[in-house]
């Protein structure tokens, strides 16, 4: 009898944790509260960006471009057959 009645004080409190975190997520305040802190938040980003320095772009012809036909003499490599030669 007192297993039975501890499953349904746990589904109780389940029913109402589910319950009580519904109705406040789907009320008006919380709605108008999230979207006031997305604002917010908007707001405090477009402020930032405005005031950061741009930096100049100094990094032409920096990348150079490896040809892999230079070196002909390079033996290839499989790894199957690095494996069959032991």
């Amino acid at each position: 009898m007192i297993k039975e009645l501890k499953y349904v004080f746990y589904i109780i409190i389940i029913f109402f944790f589910i319950f009580f975190i519904s109705r406040y997520y789907f009320s008006d305040d919380h709605k108008r509260k999230s979207y006031r802190s997305l604002n917010i938040i908007d707001e405090r980003i477009d402020n930032f960006s405005d005031s950061l320095i741009l930096l100049r772009n100094d990094t032409n012809n920096v990348v150079e471009y490896v040809e892999h036909e230079k070196d002909k003499n390079k033996n290839k490599y499989h790894f199957w057959k690095l494996l069959k030669n032991d």
